[in-house]
Parts: structure tokens; sequence; C-alpha cells
């Protein structure tokens, strides 16, 4: 009886979705609107008319050693400057200027366990460790300017660790707990860190993973690397070599209590985070202080509508990215605010544990991405049926564009009809969000970013002459400086200017997505142009995948394209061209490259799809053709194939698409 009626529901939920696919717009709820932070529209004009002006008056919102009295420095364009003359320290911003305002007692992080274990940490709290740690890390010889990798899951101890870094200006590495060993090793290679701070073991889905012991097999090499500090979390047996070793809680015993935060230049290195980049070698993303705090605080109190003393806010990313960065660490604390913290996949130890928690901590603010949500309404609305999602008052969406359907699931089923929706657009590169609804304003459309933030300039340009396009699409631009931007690529300077400023000009940002405008001036993101997979909203390089692929032993070559997929947004597939006379491999080998991927950059980066290839489509100077292979793949009819070196190539592909269609059914 349940299951039918769980069946009828499912069906009426489906043909109101179904009916809601003629809403063009979403108005913002008239009471959401009333008590908005920014409830009228001529901040857009405001912004735009002064926006050096506009960006310095939010930098005057945080806390300055020295206030800066100019905005941005163009002169030595692209490599801008913001609030030069300012002096300030991100850790003080974040931790004591709430303490001494009386908000010490404030929780920073409600924080939740795989298993169900709690922890609420406060502001005071953190900042009582923050400073331990610094004056820790200074007594192993870490000093302004030196580079500290950061290899945690999601505990609290990965804020500290940020924040000591910051309060002694050392720019953190932060490396995404899900990666591999090798890759820990290559950022640490990379960014030359004096010191890593890691964990013992990692929870997930209720196994535990070595994490230090991994690491030590393939980090011993680097000259670099004097230290490593060592968080244990889950009591995980690992080796402590003397002198390099340190555990967390020791280093944290014998610290002094107090250590004054530096005062730092607007300009000074924050953190390097890197990414992928459209050849095997990442990109180590440079973001400083002054302007990168400014950004994100302003993004992080307006986009969301950020009331501190009433809201619980909850970004479910992981810290290894830079929505971690940006939306959980630095943006929440820099506005006083409450947040959820939870080390745990979104369907373990069931599969409503985010509306648990939501229910538990009386969540306020959602922030998510696309894939979460697909997978969510996959999984059937009686998972979040269980549970009291009232106080929800506002949704976000990040990583990904979000197709109209998922965008009104989340409407309907998460946020009851009566919660705005910001779908925001932005990167590692631009630090904070750049297109997205102010939910008290701007009316929403399913599947559009909407429009530019407060003082952000965008366009959507013709690839050949960077003239704007007034319709159809074209390349994602900004079009001026902004105070989040990434300074440069790591010891990159010349990468960073031909990556980003080379095809339209130093004043022009090349975005790397392709986008329209549509009659209303709303921005649609449409994806990648470069060979970057989105997978999940996690950002790889096809040559790095290729790379890892290439390093198994029985493969001779290997290209690969990102495909769209109903659960994670894009999938990797890989074209694989075995060693020797072998043209096909078994399953037992697919598995085997897959676990291979995953063992070099890490689990998201397995390919979902292998397509054995006796060669790939290449061009006479040997460049592989990646679009006739998307085509391919896709079931699209492939264009002219004249050019290539052999063009049998594509009808033997084609035979063997046809044979796993027929395998499969």
């Amino acid at each position: 009886m349940a299951d039918t009626a769980t069946q009828a529901g499912g069906e009426q939920l489906e043909e109101k979705l179904e009916g809601m696919l003629d809403i063009e717009k979403f108005e913002p709820p008239e009471d959401f609107h009333k008590h908005a932070l920014l409830s009228d529209p001529s901040v857009f004009e405001e912004a735009d008319r002064d926006w050096k002006g506009w960006w310095l008056k939010q930098a005057k919102e945080l806390h300055w050693f020295k206030e800066p009295t100019e905005s941005v420095d163009e002169s030595n364009a692209p490599f801008y400057k913001w609030f030069n003359d300012g002096k300030i320290n991100a850790s003080y911003n974040c931790l004591d200027r709430h303490v001494e305002a009386g908000n010490g007692d404030r929780v920073a992080f409600h924080w939740r366990g795989e298993e169900g274990e709690e922890r609420d940490i406060t502001y005071a709290e953190l900042l009582r460790d923050t400073q331990k740690l610094a004056n820790a890390l200074k007594e192993l010889g870490i000093k302004k300017g030196d580079v500290v990798g950061i290899f945690l899951p999601m505990i609290p101890e990965v804020v500290v660790a940020m924040m000591a870094c910051a309060r002694i200006g050392a720019p953190h590495n932060v490396v995404f707990g899900g990666f591999s060993a090798d890759s820990v090793k290559e950022r640490m290679e990379f960014s030359e860190a004096k010191a890593l701070i890691t964990v013992d073991g990692q929870r997930r889905k209720g196994k535990t993973a070595p994490v230090k012991a991994k690491v030590d097999e393939v980090i011993s090499g680097l000259d670099t690397l004097q230290h490593m500090i060592v968080v244990k979390s889950t009591n995980n047996d690992c080796e402590m070599k003397e002198g390099r070793d340190h555990w967390y809680h020791e280093l944290l015993e014998k610290a002094d209590d107090e250590c004054p935060a530096e005062e730092l230049d607007a300009e000074h290195p924050l953190y390097i985070l890197y990414t992928s980049g459209s050849t095997a070698k990442p990109k180590g993303v440079v973001h400083t202080t002054g302007g990168y705090l400014t950004g994100i605080a302003a993004t992080h109190r307006y986009v969301f509508d950020l009331k501190p003393e009433e809201d619980v806010y909850w970004c479910s990313a992981d810290v290894g990215w830079v929505t971690g960065h940006s939306y959980i660490v630095y943006g929440p604390m820099l506005n006083g605010a409450t947040s959820v913290m939870f080390e745990g996949a979104p369907d373990y130890p069931h599969k409503g544990i985010w509306w648990e928690l939501c229910e538990r901590y009386g969540v306020t603010l959602f922030y998510t991405a696309p894939t979460a949500i697909r997978a969510c309404m996959k999984w059937g609305v009686e998972h979040v049926n269980k549970f009291d999602l009232s106080k929800l008052r506002l949704l976000g969406t990040v990583g990904e564009p979000i197709n109209p359907k998922a965008w009104l699931w989340y409407h309907v089923v998460i946020g009851g009809e009566r919660c705005p929706i910001v779908d925001t657009w932005w990167q590692t590169e631009t630090g904070a969000i750049m297109i997205t609804p102010l939910p008290g304003i701007v009316e929403t459309k399913p599947g559009s970013a909407t429009r530019p933030f407060p003082g952000i300039a965008a366009d959507v340009v013709d690839e050949r002459d960077g003239t704007p396009v007034a319709d159809g699409q074209g390349l994602l631009v900004i079009t001026r400086p902004w105070p989040s931007m990434l300074r440069t690529l790591y010891k990159e300077d010349e990468r960073f200017v031909e990556t980003y400023f080379d095809r339209f000009g130093k004043e022009t940002y090349l975005v790397g997505d392709a986008a329209r405008k549509d009659k209303d001036g709303y921005f649609w993101i449409i994806g990648r142009i470069d060979d970057v997979v989105n997978v999940s909203g996690h950002r790889m390089s096809t040559a790095e995948v290729e790379s890892a692929i290439v390093s198994h032993r029985m493969v001779a070559e290997a290209a690969v394209i990102g495909q769209a997929d109903e659960d994670s947004g894009q999938a990797i597939c890989a074209f694989v061209t075995l060693e020797g006379d072998e043209t096909e491999g078994s399953d037992d080998l697919i598995a085997e490259i897959r676990e291979h991927v995953a063992g070099r950059i890490g689990k998201l980066a397995r390919p979902k799809r292998i397509i054995w290839a006796d060669d790939l489509p290449k061009t006479r100077s040997g460049k592989i053709m990646r679009r006739l292979l998307r085509d391919i793949a896709e079931g699209r009819a492939v264009g002219d194939v004249t050019t290539l070196r052999d063009p049998d190539v594509m009808q033997q592909l084609e035979g063997k698409i046809k044979e796993e269609h027929q395998s499969e059914q």
C-alpha cells in the first residue's frame, strides 16, 4: 500500500514539474523581498556607475590595520592590484574581530561526523586553536611567504589549519581529500611547500582509509618538504618519522596561547589552489588577501542574504575546492555566520542524511551542486519528506549549469515553493561568485545564472574577433577587473597571460566557457570550450586523465572527452588504444584501468565509459580531433574527415560504437 502511495505521489510530482516548465520567470517571494538586505534594483546602476568606488566601499566593511585609499591599480594589466596601500589579515577578520565584538560564544560550525559524532565549535575556540597552531608553525621555522600544504577531510582542524597559515602570512595549498597521494605529491612539489598538514585516516561510507601512510609512500623524495603535521582523527596506525613528523594535538599542547595576526599587504598571497588546465600540468591559481576577502565577503552576504544572528548556513561542498575556500571557510567566517560542516557522503548512513541535518541544525540557507540535486531526484522524495525543512528560506546551486527540471524539483521538493534559488556561476580563478540572482531583487529563470553581481562586467563575444554577440552562442568574458580575481599562476606569469588574457587583450578575461544572453540580458552558461571535463562540478583536465590512462602498462594511447551525463553533468569517456596487437580489452581490464586512474588522480577521474580504438582520428600534424570523438560518442553525424591523416579511422570507431550499443541491448 505504501509503495502504491509513493508511486502515485511520484507521478503527481512529475506532472507538476512538467507543467511548471512553461513558467518563464519566478519573482522573489514578497516577504523575502521586503526583508532582503538588498531590495532596490538601483544597486546595479550604482555599482556600474562607479565600480571602483563601490568595491572600495565593500572593502571598508572589513577590518584593516591600515585602511586603503585606492581601489584598483590598472597600470600593469593584466597583473591588477587591489587596495594596494592597505594592510590586512584574513585570520583576524574571520576570528578576532568577532570575538572582540562579543560574539566569541557564537557557533562557527556545527560539525557532524559520518558516524553521528557531533561537535559545536565557537569562534572563540577557533581563535584559541588557530593561535596555538600558528605559533607551532613558527616554531617549526615556517615564516611569512612559505607555502604550507593541507590535505585534510571535512573536519574542524582544516579550518584551524587555513586560519593559522593566514595568520602568519604563509600561503596555504589545500588538496581535495578525495585526490590520490600522487596528486598531493605533485602539488607539494609544484608549490615547494615547506610543511604538510594531514591526517592519520579518513572515513568514507563506514570504512576508514589510511591517509598519512599513503602520503608517506610517495612524499619521501621532496627535499623542500621539511615537516608533516598529523591530525589524529580515526586512530589509524601510521608511522611517525623522527624530526619530520609531528602530532597536531601535541604541537597545540606545547604552543603559546597568543599569536598576534601579521599585518600584511593587501596583495600578500593568501593561498594557492591547483586547478585543471588544458595540459596535463595543473595550474596553481594564486589569490591574494585584501581583494579576495572583499569579493567573497560581499558576495556571501548579499547573494545568500545572510543575517548572521538568525541564519544557519550550509554549503555541502568540500573545502578542497574553491567553493569550500570561499563559501565554507572564508566567506561565512568573515560575516560571522553559523555554518554546518559534514564529513560524509550524501547517501550515508541513509539517503536522507542531508535533510536530517537540515532539520537537526535548523538550516536556513543551503548551497549545493546540481549533480547532488539530480542524485536526490533519482533516490526519491520519500527520503526528503521524512524531515522538516520549514526553516529553509534560500537555496543555491554551484559548480555547473543546472537543467530546468532539476531546478524546479529543488524549488518544489526542497524549497517548498517559498525559497528563492540563487544559481551561481563562478570558478577557481574568479575567487567569488560572478553571475547570480540577487534573491530579493532579480526574477529567476530555471537554468539561467541571470545577471552579473553588482560591480562585475561580463559579456558574450564572438570567438573570432571578440565583438559582442547579440543573439546566439559565444564566449563568456569578464570585461573589467574585480577584487577577488586570480593574480597569476604560481611561478608561471607567462602561462597566466597566455591562458586568460592573450586572446582578446589584457583588459578582457577569457573565462573558458561558452554562453549566450537572452532578450532580458540573462546569461545562460553552456559549458567548457577547452579540454576540461566538469564531473559533478569538479574540473579535470582531459590531458591529465589521458596521462594517467597511458601510464597503465597495457595502454599505448588514449583520448578523453566529456560526455553529457544525467547523474554528474559530464562524465569521462576514454578512447583507448592498447599496446601490441591487442585491439580490445576485457571487462577486467576496463576495471583495472579505471582503478589505475583513481590511484593516480582520484576516484572522480575514473572514466565512466571506455571505447577500444585501433587508432584515433588525427590531423596530418598529429593532433587528436576530440571534436570528432565527441560527435561519434554522442551519436551525432560526423562531418568532413578528409583532413584526417587516416579518414578510415572514423569508420572503424563507428563500428565499435555500434557493437557497444548492440551488447547493451
